[in-house]
């Protein structure tokens, strides 16, 4: 941990412009999305009672419920949905129930600030998104102005953090690299390794270059390093034929699933067979319209969550996220719980009280924020400093017999 901390502190000081996406952009996600009837907003539990008079803190939450990006925003409101009604059936926050009111963006960034006035007019004081990077900068430059405390579980952008009132609760772009090669040397995966990236993506582009950089602290050498192109992304046979040529034994895939489905399959048919590995870009390489999922057994990926670890925490968050809501929660959801119980963990160690003002709520929540320790579902042991990152080993999963599973 000491050691990934060094690394992340190094990463920190990039600056990435922001990605539309949290991480990984799922074109397919609405029509999975539908299945869970989600309400559009979700309030107080039950065991708030009429929080609004008897006193509450209001949280706030944006991100998508309908559109292409759906399933990300499903799952972030309902996972904070059950945290908010876990804390407050436990006694809430200090003693003070959470009122819980989530919006639809759509992914749109212009929606998503026209939610946070929404939010604002309802008399949030603090807030728990967004969850797309791009919607997560347009709403940090109001957030900023507002002195209002806010916590994106998935905007992975560096600049969804820039301000001093803003944190996170996933690694960042450039830090899925960083770690991606930690990982890789320190578990021994592979000696050769050969990287296909999209050099005209910034999400693609920055974890590589961070991936490359870490690389020369590990025992593993980058035997080839071939991009591509949005325009120029269906046939990846040169990128292929030169990393089996240099004999590389893994190829690191930071890109998304779609072009990342495209590769497994172009390798199977030319004979080659490496150990594949990407970031969060790759979750939901099994769910590509067409393609064989058999090609993607042994595919590992760094991301935060696996829903079948075994430990507590996760078991008893699974099984009542899916008698819940009839699904088997994602990483966003993971991180949506983390950080509906960062903002308690903060909020109790700042003593905060819900006839404070939003602008004294987020001074004393920055402080209070780099000071808690979180054990979750997402990491053992979380913590986070003023630039607003958090601090945590990665962890990977890998597909096996058609699911992930926690590596």
């Amino acid at each position: 941990m000491k050691k990934f901390n060094k690394v992340m502190s190094v990463v920190m000081a990039s600056a990435m412009a922001a990605a539309l996406f949290a991480g990984c952009g799922n074109a397919d996600a609405g029509t999975q999305a539908a299945d869970s009837e989600p309400a559009t907003e979700s309030v107080a539990s039950e065991a708030g009672g009429d929080s609004a008079a008897a006193g509450a803190f209001k949280i706030g939450g944006i991100g998508p419920t309908t559109g292409s990006a759906a399933v990300y925003g499903v799952a972030v409101q309902n996972a904070a949905q059950l945290a908010v009604d876990e804390i407050n059936a436990a006694g809430g926050i200090n003693g003070v129930p959470i009122e819980f009111k989530f919006e639809d963006d759509e992914c749109d960034a212009e929606k998503s600030v026209n939610a946070y006035n929404t939010l604002k007019d309802w008399g949030m004081q603090m807030l728990m998104g967004t969850v797309t990077s791009g919607c997560s900068v347009a709403v940090s430059e109001n957030t900023a102005q507002d002195n209002m405390f806010q916590l994106t579980p998935s905007g992975s952008s560096v600049d969804c953090v820039k301000y001093d009132n803003a944190f996170r609760v996933c690694f960042s772009d450039p830090n899925q690299g960083a770690a991606s090669a930690l990982y890789i040397g320190e578990n021994a995966i592979a000696s050769k390794i050969a990287v296909i990236y999209d050099s005209s993506d910034i999400y693609s582009s920055g974890i590589y270059e961070k991936f490359t950089a870490e690389a020369a602290n590990q025992p593993f050498e980058i035997v080839s390093a071939e991009a591509f192109t949005a325009d120029n992304k269906t046939d990846f046979s040169v990128q292929l034929q030169k990393a089996k040529d240099a004999g590389a034994e893994l190829v690191f895939l930071p890109i998304y699933y779609t072009e990342a489905s495209l590769i497994l399959s172009q390798a199977s048919t030319m004979g080659y067979s490496p150990i594949f590995f990407g970031c969060d870009g790759l979750d939901g390489i099994l769910n590509v319209e067409n393609f064989d999922t058999s090609l993607a057994e042994g595919v590992m990926l760094l991301t935060p969550f696996a829903a079948d670890a075994e430990d507590e925490l996760t078991k008893n968050f699974v099984t009542t996220y899916k008698e819940k809501f009839g699904d088997t929660p994602n990483q966003f959801a993971a991180d949506a719980y983390d950080a509906i119980y960062a903002i308690k963990a903060a909020g109790e160690k700042a003593g905060i009280t819900p006839d404070m003002d939003m602008s004294a709520i987020c001074e004393a929540m920055k402080g209070a924020m780099t000071e808690i320790t979180l054990d979750g579902l997402t990491g053992v042991g979380m913590t986070w400093d003023a630039s607003g990152e958090p601090n945590k080993a990665p962890k990977a999963v890998q597909i096996k017999d058609g699911v992930y599973t926690a590596m």
